[in-house]
């Protein structure tokens, strides 16, 4: 096995390297509250697709900034009530997917909502609004505006007000309910769980969005990452700003956000992951504090992992 990062025993002892701004916790505070006073003006439609098991939804919700959110929502048809629930979190630029792949866990009689990112490939709403730079990428939309302005600060508090909305179906028992996804979807699954901690079990695949210094310092801003060294190169060429610049997307570093987390936690990890590298997830997973585990795939990088998909449903049969 190659190794293109460190090894086991230092990576499950790994702290991370981008710094934590000083205001952190206030700033996450401030944006919860933000998110808790605006009224979601819940829509459901039915969907074109349906199956006999289940009803299938278009459901949309107002997020921060009054941007208009898409989910899909699988529904059980014959189910107890309450019964537990899912939301799932998809990749980076792509969208909530096809119906179904989701639809076993309806037949399990557990309810399942899948969120479009706002401004990515699914019907979810940018808004925009921000100065500076928008060009390449949504780590760095709105680095040049106030911390307030980072995109993906609204797409993390869109996961959890999702959870939130979820939690408070009449069919719904909110002491049971999971998120997962992988690569991106990994990562707002963590920043889901610690934003709204009632989630009870969570099953992030090979984060994204996590310790962004240690990725530029292994020379591996390319692919999903390749926006902070085009940031580097059109807007610091010298890097004079640097430690400023890695500062502020501390705000939406989930490894900071990761400590916050109260359920029970299955991570998977590609040891020969280039594309977000083994210790940027262990940055994540170590600052956990609740139950956990991980699972190690030391030949794969960030690709289908083998079989994680059944421990995932298996895991989530916990709820």
């Amino acid at each position: 096995m190659p190794l293109i990062d460190l090894p086991l025993d230092k990576l499950i002892t790994y702290e991370g390297r981008n710094p934590r701004p000083d205001d952190f916790d206030a700033y996450w505070e401030r944006a919860i509250a933000e998110m808790k006073a605006i009224d979601p003006q819940i829509e459901l439609r039915p969907s074109e697709f349906q199956v006999p098991f289940a009803e299938c939804f278009d459901l949309y919700f107002t997020g921060v900034k009054g941007a208009r959110i898409y989910n899909k929502y699988i529904r059980p048809k014959q189910a107890t009530t309450p019964h537990p629930a899912i939301v799932q979190f998809h990749g980076y630029s792509a969208n909530s997917g096809d119906w179904s792949d989701k639809i076993q866990y309806a037949a399990l009689g557990y309810s399942f909502f899948s969120m479009d990112c706002r401004g990515q490939g699914g019907l979810s709403e940018d808004v925009g609004h921000v100065k500076g730079t928008t060009f390449s990428g949504h780590i760095i939309r709105g680095l040049d505006d106030h911390p307030d302005q980072l995109l993906f600060r609204d797409i993390f508090l869109d996961t959890a007000q999702l959870a939130g909305i979820a939690m408070n179906m009449p069919e719904v028992d909110p002491e049971r309910v999971g998120a997962m996804g992988g690569s991106q979807g990994g990562a707002l699954t963590i920043a889901c769980a610690a934003l709204e901690p009632r989630i009870n079990r969570l099953a992030p695949v090979y984060p994204f969005l996590s310790d962004y210094k240690r990725v530029w310092e292994m020379d591996l801003a390319t692919g999903a990452y390749h926006e902070l060294k085009e940031y580097f190169r059109r807007h610091d060429p010298q890097r004079k700003w640097a430690e400023e610049t890695f500062t502020k997307l501390g705000y939406i570093d989930i490894q900071f956000l990761a400590e916050r987390i109260q359920g029970e936690v299955l991570l998977a990890v590609g040891l020969s992951d280039t594309t977000c590298p083994p210790s940027t997830q262990f940055a994540a997973y170590n600052k956990i504090k609740s139950k956990k585990q991980y699972e190690i795939y030391p030949d794969f990088g960030h690709e289908g992992l083998p079989g994680f998909t059944d421990k995932t449903l298996q895991f989530m049969l916990g709820l």
